[in-house]
Protein backbone atom coordinates (compact mmCIF):
# COMPACT_ATOMS: atom_id res chain seq x y z
CA UNK A 1 0.00 0.00 0.00
CA UNK A 2 1.12 3.30 -0.77
CA UNK A 3 1.31 6.41 2.10
CA UNK A 4 -0.21 9.82 2.88
CA UNK A 5 3.14 11.54 1.06
CA UNK A 6 2.23 9.49 -1.84
CA UNK A 7 -1.41 10.11 -1.96
CA UNK A 8 -0.75 13.85 -1.74
CA UNK A 9 2.14 13.74 -3.91
CA UNK A 10 0.06 12.07 -6.83
CA UNK A 11 -3.00 14.36 -6.04
CA UNK A 12 -0.97 17.59 -6.74
CA UNK A 13 0.77 16.02 -9.70
CA UNK A 14 -2.89 14.77 -11.26
CA UNK A 15 -5.81 17.08 -10.02
CA UNK A 16 -4.53 20.03 -12.51
CA UNK A 17 -5.32 18.04 -15.55
CA UNK A 18 -8.28 15.87 -14.09
CA UNK A 19 -10.01 19.72 -13.90
CA UNK A 20 -8.95 20.27 -17.31
CA UNK A 21 -10.11 16.94 -18.38
CA UNK A 22 -13.76 17.39 -16.56
CA UNK A 23 -14.06 21.26 -16.80
CA UNK A 24 -14.38 21.63 -13.31
CA UNK A 25 -13.41 25.16 -12.32
CA UNK A 26 -11.67 24.50 -9.20
CA UNK A 27 -11.70 21.43 -6.64
CA UNK A 28 -9.92 21.05 -3.28
CA UNK A 29 -9.53 18.16 -1.27
CA UNK A 30 -8.42 15.96 1.87
CA UNK A 31 -6.90 12.81 3.05
CA UNK A 32 -7.25 11.66 6.39
CA UNK A 33 -5.49 8.27 6.99
CA UNK A 34 -5.41 6.68 10.88
CA UNK A 35 -5.29 10.50 12.27
CA UNK A 36 -3.15 12.56 10.14
CA UNK A 37 -4.71 14.48 7.39
CA UNK A 38 -3.20 15.90 3.85
CA UNK A 39 -5.25 18.60 1.72
CA UNK A 40 -4.76 20.57 -0.98
CA UNK A 41 -6.53 22.15 -4.02
CA UNK A 42 -6.25 23.24 -7.78
CA UNK A 43 -8.04 26.01 -10.42
CA UNK A 44 -10.33 28.65 -10.05
CA UNK A 45 -12.76 29.37 -7.35
CA UNK A 46 -14.53 31.76 -9.69
CA UNK A 47 -14.45 31.98 -13.16
CA UNK A 48 -15.89 35.40 -12.82
CA UNK A 49 -13.08 37.06 -10.69
CA UNK A 50 -9.93 35.00 -11.46
CA UNK A 51 -9.18 33.63 -7.52
CA UNK A 52 -7.55 30.33 -7.01
CA UNK A 53 -8.76 27.72 -4.91
CA UNK A 54 -6.62 26.96 -1.76
CA UNK A 55 -6.74 24.33 0.79
CA UNK A 56 -7.80 26.88 3.16
CA UNK A 57 -11.40 27.65 0.47
CA UNK A 58 -14.54 27.34 1.41
CA UNK A 59 -17.02 25.08 -0.61
CA UNK A 60 -20.75 23.96 0.08
CA UNK A 61 -20.92 20.54 1.28
CA UNK A 62 -24.37 20.63 -0.25
CA UNK A 63 -26.51 17.29 1.43
CA UNK A 64 -23.30 16.20 3.36
CA UNK A 65 -25.09 18.58 5.82
CA UNK A 66 -27.78 15.79 6.51
CA UNK A 67 -24.95 13.97 8.52
CA UNK A 68 -24.25 16.81 10.81
CA UNK A 69 -28.08 17.11 10.95
CA UNK A 70 -28.42 13.10 11.85
CA UNK A 71 -25.14 13.66 14.50
CA UNK A 72 -26.90 16.54 16.22
CA UNK A 73 -30.11 14.51 16.41
CA UNK A 74 -28.04 11.53 17.97
CA UNK A 75 -26.81 13.72 20.44
CA UNK A 76 -30.28 14.35 21.59
CA UNK A 77 -30.80 10.86 21.75
CA UNK A 78 -27.39 9.99 23.63
CA UNK A 79 -28.97 12.76 26.18
CA UNK A 80 -32.28 10.99 26.51
CA UNK A 81 -34.57 13.71 25.21
CA UNK A 82 -35.40 12.14 21.75
CA UNK A 83 -36.52 8.64 21.11
CA UNK A 84 -36.44 7.06 17.47
CA UNK A 85 -39.00 5.47 17.43
CA UNK A 86 -41.58 7.68 18.88
CA UNK A 87 -43.56 10.25 16.16
CA UNK A 88 -42.12 13.04 15.00
CA UNK A 89 -45.57 15.22 16.59
CA UNK A 90 -43.77 13.80 20.32
CA UNK A 91 -41.52 16.80 19.45
CA UNK A 92 -43.76 18.68 16.98
CA UNK A 93 -47.06 18.52 17.66
CA UNK A 94 -47.73 21.05 14.64
CA UNK A 95 -45.88 18.55 12.39
CA UNK A 96 -48.08 18.15 9.09
CA UNK A 97 -48.17 17.08 5.47
CA UNK A 98 -51.53 16.33 3.73
CA UNK A 99 -52.39 12.47 4.29
CA UNK A 100 -53.38 12.93 8.78
CA UNK A 101 -52.86 9.64 8.99
CA UNK A 102 -49.12 9.52 7.99
CA UNK A 103 -48.31 12.13 10.01
CA UNK A 104 -49.68 11.68 13.14
CA UNK A 105 -47.30 8.04 12.32
CA UNK A 106 -43.94 8.98 11.06
CA UNK A 107 -41.49 8.66 13.71
CA UNK A 108 -38.14 10.60 14.16
CA UNK A 109 -36.31 7.30 12.74
CA UNK A 110 -38.06 7.09 9.66
CA UNK A 111 -37.34 10.66 8.83
CA UNK A 112 -33.45 9.62 9.31
CA UNK A 113 -33.78 6.87 7.14
CA UNK A 114 -35.85 8.53 4.45
CA UNK A 115 -38.65 6.24 4.61
CA UNK A 116 -41.48 9.05 6.07
CA UNK A 117 -42.84 8.48 2.66
CA UNK A 118 -43.91 12.29 1.85
CA UNK A 119 -43.17 14.44 -1.18
CA UNK A 120 -39.29 15.31 0.00
CA UNK A 121 -38.04 18.10 -2.33
CA UNK A 122 -40.18 20.87 -1.14
CA UNK A 123 -37.74 23.90 -1.22
CA UNK A 124 -39.98 27.29 -0.32
CA UNK A 125 -38.06 30.49 0.73
CA UNK A 126 -39.55 31.36 4.19
CA UNK A 127 -36.72 34.36 4.68
CA UNK A 128 -33.42 34.32 6.41
CA UNK A 129 -34.53 34.82 9.57
CA UNK A 130 -34.02 32.42 12.63
CA UNK A 131 -37.27 31.78 12.61
CA UNK A 132 -36.64 30.36 9.04
CA UNK A 133 -36.97 26.63 9.51
CA UNK A 134 -40.15 26.91 11.76
CA UNK A 135 -41.69 28.95 9.13
CA UNK A 136 -40.80 26.17 6.70
CA UNK A 137 -43.07 23.03 8.72
CA UNK A 138 -46.21 25.71 7.88
CA UNK A 139 -45.27 24.86 4.30
CA UNK A 140 -45.58 20.91 4.32
CA UNK A 141 -49.33 21.00 5.58
CA UNK A 142 -50.63 20.39 1.91
CA UNK A 143 -47.62 18.39 0.46
CA UNK A 144 -48.87 14.74 -0.86
CA UNK A 145 -47.91 11.62 0.96
CA UNK A 146 -45.91 9.02 -1.90
CA UNK A 147 -46.21 5.66 0.04
CA UNK A 148 -46.94 4.59 3.46
CA UNK A 149 -44.79 5.45 6.40
CA UNK A 150 -41.59 3.15 6.51
CA UNK A 151 -42.59 0.85 3.35
CA UNK A 152 -39.51 2.39 1.29
CA UNK A 153 -36.85 4.65 1.12
CA UNK A 154 -37.33 7.50 -0.99
CA UNK A 155 -34.53 10.40 -0.46
CA UNK A 156 -36.23 13.00 1.70
CA UNK A 157 -34.55 16.82 1.81
CA UNK A 158 -37.92 18.47 4.02
CA UNK A 159 -37.90 15.16 6.30
CA UNK A 160 -34.21 16.74 7.37
CA UNK A 161 -35.72 20.59 7.29
CA UNK A 162 -38.76 18.70 10.43
CA UNK A 163 -35.08 16.75 11.51
CA UNK A 164 -33.44 20.33 11.49
CA UNK A 165 -36.42 21.80 13.51
CA UNK A 166 -36.91 19.23 16.33
CA UNK A 167 -33.41 20.00 17.26
CA UNK A 168 -34.15 24.09 17.27
CA UNK A 169 -37.15 22.76 19.52
CA UNK A 170 -35.66 20.68 22.23
CA UNK A 171 -32.42 23.13 21.79
CA UNK A 172 -34.50 25.84 22.35
CA UNK A 173 -32.24 27.82 19.65
CA UNK A 174 -32.01 28.36 16.06
CA UNK A 175 -30.31 25.53 13.57
CA UNK A 176 -27.32 27.43 12.63
CA UNK A 177 -26.75 28.34 16.58
CA UNK A 178 -26.63 24.75 17.32
CA UNK A 179 -24.10 23.56 14.59
CA UNK A 180 -21.77 26.24 16.04
CA UNK A 181 -22.15 25.19 19.80
CA UNK A 182 -22.69 21.38 19.35
CA UNK A 183 -20.49 20.53 16.49
CA UNK A 184 -18.19 23.27 15.24
CA UNK A 185 -16.92 24.17 18.51
CA UNK A 186 -16.37 20.99 20.10
CA UNK A 187 -14.61 19.29 17.05
CA UNK A 188 -12.47 22.72 16.75
CA UNK A 189 -13.39 23.84 13.51
CA UNK A 190 -11.59 27.34 12.12
CA UNK A 191 -12.69 26.85 8.22
CA UNK A 192 -16.79 26.46 8.89
CA UNK A 193 -19.64 28.48 7.77
CA UNK A 194 -23.66 28.27 8.52
CA UNK A 195 -24.36 30.45 5.81
CA UNK A 196 -23.45 33.42 3.55
CA UNK A 197 -22.41 35.89 6.21
CA UNK A 198 -19.86 33.66 7.65
CA UNK A 199 -18.89 32.12 4.41
CA UNK A 200 -17.95 35.49 2.96
CA UNK A 201 -15.23 35.84 6.04
CA UNK A 202 -13.19 33.87 4.03
CA UNK A 203 -11.82 32.76 0.50
CA UNK A 204 -15.33 31.09 -0.84
CA UNK A 205 -16.32 28.52 -3.72
CA UNK A 206 -18.90 30.34 -6.82
CA UNK A 207 -21.04 27.23 -8.03
CA UNK A 208 -20.46 27.27 -11.68
CA UNK A 209 -23.33 26.39 -13.79
CA UNK A 210 -24.39 25.84 -17.95
CA UNK A 211 -26.73 28.70 -18.34
CA UNK A 212 -27.11 28.00 -21.83
CA UNK A 213 -26.28 24.79 -23.74
CA UNK A 214 -23.22 24.28 -24.93
CA UNK A 215 -21.84 27.59 -23.62
CA UNK A 216 -19.50 25.95 -21.09
CA UNK A 217 -19.50 26.54 -17.02
CA UNK A 218 -20.06 29.78 -15.54
CA UNK A 219 -20.63 31.75 -12.60
CA UNK A 220 -24.29 30.79 -10.92
CA UNK A 221 -26.59 33.55 -11.22
CA UNK A 222 -27.21 32.66 -7.00
CA UNK A 223 -25.05 31.73 -4.49
CA UNK A 224 -26.77 29.33 -2.19
CA UNK A 225 -30.80 28.03 -2.10
CA UNK A 226 -32.78 29.15 0.62
CA UNK A 227 -32.03 29.48 4.20
CA UNK A 228 -35.06 27.14 5.13
CA UNK A 229 -33.36 23.92 3.89
CA UNK A 230 -30.21 24.64 5.77
CA UNK A 231 -30.94 21.09 7.58
CA UNK A 232 -31.00 19.26 4.41
CA UNK A 233 -28.33 21.65 3.43
CA UNK A 234 -28.43 24.79 1.56
CA UNK A 235 -25.97 26.61 2.79
CA UNK A 236 -23.31 24.77 5.19
CA UNK A 237 -19.74 25.48 3.75
CA UNK A 238 -16.26 24.59 4.68
CA UNK A 239 -12.57 23.50 3.79
CA UNK A 240 -11.80 20.09 2.98
CA UNK A 241 -9.82 19.58 6.44
CA UNK A 242 -12.44 20.51 8.58
CA UNK A 243 -15.16 18.30 6.64
CA UNK A 244 -12.59 15.33 7.65
CA UNK A 245 -12.39 16.43 11.62
CA UNK A 246 -16.12 15.58 11.18
CA UNK A 247 -15.49 12.51 9.64
CA UNK A 248 -12.60 11.52 12.02
CA UNK A 249 -14.83 11.88 14.79
CA UNK A 250 -17.26 9.21 13.53
CA UNK A 251 -14.28 7.54 12.55
CA UNK A 252 -12.95 7.75 16.66
CA UNK A 253 -16.83 6.25 18.05
CA UNK A 254 -17.81 10.02 18.52
CA UNK A 255 -14.72 11.36 20.20
CA UNK A 256 -13.24 14.61 18.43
CA UNK A 257 -9.24 14.71 17.72
CA UNK A 258 -8.47 16.09 20.89
CA UNK A 259 -10.99 13.67 22.88
CA UNK A 260 -13.89 16.11 23.18
CA UNK A 261 -16.56 13.63 23.46
CA UNK A 262 -19.35 14.15 20.40
CA UNK A 263 -21.59 11.27 20.55
CA UNK A 264 -22.01 8.49 23.04
CA UNK A 265 -19.81 5.60 22.42
CA UNK A 266 -21.50 2.95 20.00
CA UNK A 267 -23.50 6.09 18.46
CA UNK A 268 -21.40 6.70 15.64
CA UNK A 269 -21.53 3.29 14.71
CA UNK A 270 -25.55 2.79 14.98
CA UNK A 271 -25.46 6.07 12.23
CA UNK A 272 -23.22 3.63 10.15
CA UNK A 273 -25.45 0.33 9.98
CA UNK A 274 -27.03 -0.47 7.51
CA UNK A 275 -31.00 0.45 8.36
CA UNK A 276 -32.48 0.35 5.09
CA UNK A 277 -32.18 -1.20 1.68
CA UNK A 278 -32.42 0.92 -1.88
CA UNK A 279 -33.18 -0.40 -5.10
CA UNK A 280 -30.18 -0.81 -7.28
CA UNK A 281 -29.26 3.06 -8.60
CA UNK A 282 -25.88 2.54 -9.76
CA UNK A 283 -24.48 6.29 -8.82
CA UNK A 284 -26.20 5.90 -5.33
CA UNK A 285 -25.39 3.84 -2.50
CA UNK A 286 -26.77 0.15 -1.51
CA UNK A 287 -28.63 1.00 1.48
CA UNK A 288 -28.87 3.70 4.22
CA UNK A 289 -28.34 4.49 8.13
CA UNK A 290 -28.81 6.67 10.38
CA UNK A 291 -28.11 9.49 7.84
CA UNK A 292 -25.05 7.64 6.44
CA UNK A 293 -25.44 6.58 2.83
CA UNK A 294 -23.78 2.86 2.52
CA UNK A 295 -21.52 0.93 -0.56
CA UNK A 296 -21.90 -2.59 0.63
CA UNK A 297 -19.21 -4.10 -1.15
CA UNK A 298 -16.90 -7.36 -1.18
CA UNK A 299 -14.12 -5.81 0.00
CA UNK A 300 -16.07 -4.18 2.73
CA UNK A 301 -18.36 -1.46 3.70
CA UNK A 302 -17.44 2.80 2.49
CA UNK A 303 -19.58 5.09 3.89
CA UNK A 304 -20.43 8.73 3.38
CA UNK A 305 -22.63 11.07 1.55
CA UNK A 306 -22.92 13.19 -1.35
CA UNK A 307 -24.07 16.91 -1.80
CA UNK A 308 -25.35 18.97 -4.45
CA UNK A 309 -26.21 22.40 -4.53
CA UNK A 310 -26.18 25.42 -7.15
CA UNK A 311 -23.22 24.45 -9.41
CA UNK A 312 -21.46 23.24 -6.16
CA UNK A 313 -20.87 18.85 -5.35
CA UNK A 314 -19.26 17.47 -2.56
CA UNK A 315 -18.04 14.00 -2.02
CA UNK A 316 -17.45 12.01 1.42
CA UNK A 317 -16.16 8.44 1.53
CA UNK A 318 -15.13 6.56 4.94
CA UNK A 319 -13.52 3.24 4.86
CA UNK A 320 -13.92 2.86 8.54
CA UNK A 321 -11.81 -0.58 8.89
CA UNK A 322 -8.89 1.59 7.26
CA UNK A 323 -9.40 4.65 9.09
CA UNK A 324 -9.54 6.22 6.11
CA UNK A 325 -11.88 8.99 5.06
CA UNK A 326 -11.59 11.27 1.99
CA UNK A 327 -13.13 14.48 1.11
CA UNK A 328 -13.69 16.38 -2.38
CA UNK A 329 -15.52 19.58 -2.84
CA UNK A 330 -15.65 21.19 -6.65
CA UNK A 331 -17.59 24.04 -7.88
CA UNK A 332 -18.87 23.02 -11.46
CA UNK A 333 -17.97 20.47 -14.67
CA UNK A 334 -18.06 16.43 -14.63
CA UNK A 335 -17.66 16.02 -11.00
CA UNK A 336 -18.78 12.74 -11.09
CA UNK A 337 -15.63 11.33 -13.42
CA UNK A 338 -13.07 13.45 -11.14
CA UNK A 339 -14.89 11.81 -8.34
CA UNK A 340 -14.51 8.55 -9.48
CA UNK A 341 -10.53 9.40 -11.15
CA UNK A 342 -9.79 10.37 -7.70
CA UNK A 343 -11.42 7.96 -5.45
CA UNK A 344 -10.78 5.38 -7.18
CA UNK A 345 -6.73 5.92 -6.68
CA UNK A 346 -6.83 6.82 -2.94
CA UNK A 347 -8.79 4.41 -1.68
CA UNK A 348 -6.85 1.56 -4.16
CA UNK A 349 -3.71 2.94 -2.37
CA UNK A 350 -4.63 3.30 1.42
CA UNK A 351 -7.32 0.69 1.67
CA UNK A 352 -8.89 -2.64 0.39
CA UNK A 353 -11.72 -1.27 -0.60
CA UNK A 354 -12.98 -0.29 -3.96
CA UNK A 355 -16.04 1.76 -5.26
CA UNK A 356 -18.69 -0.08 -6.93
CA UNK A 357 -18.38 0.15 -10.81
CA UNK A 358 -20.50 2.84 -12.75
CA UNK A 359 -23.23 1.28 -14.39
CA UNK A 360 -23.19 1.57 -18.17
CA UNK A 361 -26.18 0.76 -20.79
CA UNK A 362 -25.62 -2.51 -22.69
CA UNK A 363 -23.93 -2.68 -26.17
CA UNK A 364 -26.72 -4.15 -27.75
CA UNK A 365 -29.77 -3.30 -26.00
CA UNK A 366 -32.69 -4.93 -27.13
CA UNK A 367 -36.18 -4.07 -27.41
CA UNK A 368 -39.14 -4.02 -25.42
CA UNK A 369 -42.89 -3.46 -25.15
CA UNK A 370 -42.31 -0.66 -22.42
CA UNK A 371 -46.20 -0.23 -21.85
CA UNK A 372 -45.85 -0.97 -18.34
CA UNK A 373 -43.41 2.38 -17.57
CA UNK A 374 -45.28 4.83 -20.18
CA UNK A 375 -46.69 7.98 -18.22
CA UNK A 376 -45.86 10.69 -16.30
CA UNK A 377 -44.59 10.79 -13.14
CA UNK A 378 -44.80 13.89 -11.26
CA UNK A 379 -42.83 15.25 -8.54
CA UNK A 380 -42.82 19.18 -7.02
CA UNK A 381 -40.32 20.20 -9.14
CA UNK A 382 -40.50 18.50 -12.31
CA UNK A 383 -42.13 15.89 -14.37
CA UNK A 384 -40.98 12.82 -16.21
CA UNK A 385 -42.88 11.83 -19.30
CA UNK A 386 -41.96 8.51 -20.57
CA UNK A 387 -42.80 7.36 -24.02
CA UNK A 388 -42.05 5.05 -26.45
CA UNK A 389 -42.08 5.83 -30.13
CA UNK A 390 -43.34 3.62 -33.42
CA UNK A 391 -39.58 2.47 -33.44
CA UNK A 392 -39.80 1.04 -30.17
CA UNK A 393 -37.19 3.15 -28.86
CA UNK A 394 -37.77 4.78 -25.33
CA UNK A 395 -37.99 8.16 -24.31
CA UNK A 396 -37.73 10.61 -21.31
CA UNK A 397 -38.62 14.00 -21.05
CA UNK A 398 -37.70 15.86 -17.81
CA UNK A 399 -39.84 18.99 -17.12
CA UNK A 400 -39.00 21.52 -15.12
CA UNK A 401 -41.60 22.73 -12.57
CA UNK A 402 -41.39 25.11 -9.35
CA UNK A 403 -37.80 26.23 -7.82
CA UNK A 404 -36.11 24.74 -11.00
CA UNK A 405 -37.69 26.47 -13.59
CA UNK A 406 -37.41 29.53 -11.79
CA UNK A 407 -33.43 28.66 -11.95
CA UNK A 408 -33.44 28.07 -15.32
CA UNK A 409 -33.63 24.49 -16.21
CA UNK A 410 -35.01 23.79 -19.58
CA UNK A 411 -36.30 20.58 -20.49
CA UNK A 412 -34.66 17.69 -21.44
CA UNK A 413 -35.22 14.73 -23.60
CA UNK A 414 -33.18 11.53 -23.49
CA UNK A 415 -33.55 8.06 -24.31
CA UNK A 416 -33.73 5.11 -22.55
CA UNK A 417 -33.05 1.79 -22.85
CA UNK A 418 -33.68 -2.04 -20.96
CA UNK A 419 -31.12 -2.51 -18.03
CA UNK A 420 -31.74 -4.76 -15.27
CA UNK A 421 -35.43 -6.07 -14.20
CA UNK A 422 -37.75 -3.84 -14.18
CA UNK A 423 -34.96 -0.87 -14.54
CA UNK A 424 -33.99 1.26 -17.72
CA UNK A 425 -30.73 3.47 -18.20
CA UNK A 426 -30.22 6.40 -20.76
CA UNK A 427 -28.32 5.86 -23.28
CA UNK A 428 -25.67 7.92 -23.30
CA UNK A 429 -24.47 9.70 -20.50
CA UNK A 430 -25.03 12.80 -18.66
CA UNK A 431 -22.61 14.75 -16.25
CA UNK A 432 -20.87 11.39 -16.45
CA UNK A 433 -23.20 8.93 -15.32
CA UNK A 434 -26.03 6.64 -16.34
CA UNK A 435 -28.48 6.68 -13.70
CA UNK A 436 -30.74 3.85 -13.41
CA UNK A 437 -34.49 4.44 -13.66
CA UNK A 438 -35.71 1.95 -11.53
CA UNK A 439 -39.85 1.54 -11.85
CA UNK A 440 -41.24 -0.11 -8.74
CA UNK A 441 -44.83 -0.92 -7.88
CA UNK A 442 -48.15 -1.43 -9.39
CA UNK A 443 -51.02 0.68 -9.99
CA UNK A 444 -53.72 -2.08 -10.27
CA UNK A 445 -53.58 -1.96 -14.06
CA UNK A 446 -50.20 -3.76 -14.54
CA UNK A 447 -48.44 0.21 -14.56
CA UNK A 448 -45.32 1.14 -12.05
CA UNK A 449 -46.83 3.23 -9.42
CA UNK A 450 -43.21 4.80 -9.02
CA UNK A 451 -39.78 5.88 -10.82
CA UNK A 452 -37.22 5.45 -8.70
CA UNK A 453 -34.19 7.91 -8.74
CA UNK A 454 -32.62 8.34 -5.79
CA UNK A 455 -36.40 9.42 -4.49
CA UNK A 456 -39.73 8.13 -5.52
CA UNK A 457 -41.75 9.97 -8.03
CA UNK A 458 -45.19 8.53 -8.16
CA UNK A 459 -47.31 8.28 -11.38
CA UNK A 460 -49.59 11.56 -12.16
CA UNK A 461 -52.74 9.76 -12.41
CA UNK A 462 -52.67 6.96 -10.07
Amino acid sequence: MGTLNDVQAWVEDTLPGLLAKYDVPGAAWAVLKDGDVVDGAAGLLNKGTGVEATADSLFQIGSITKLWTATLVMQLVDEGLVDLDETVRTYLPDFRVRDESAAASITVRMLLTHTAGFEGDIFTDTGVGDDCVEKYLGVLHDVPQLFPPGERFSYNNAGYCVLGRLVEVLREKSYDDCLREHLFAPLGLTHAAAGPYEAIMFRAAMGHVELEPGAGYQPAPVWSFARSNAPAGSQLSMRPRDLLAFAQMHLRDGQAADGTPVLAPGTAARMQAKAVELPYLGVMGTSWGLGFERFDTADGDIVGHDGSTIGQNAFLRMVPEAGLAVALLTNGGDVLSLYHDLYDHVLGELSDATLPPMPVPPAEPRQIDASRYLGTYSAEVFDLNVTQDDDGRIWIETVPKGLFEELGEQPERKELVPYRDDSLIPAEAERGMHLPHAFLGDDGQGRALYLHIGRAVRRADS
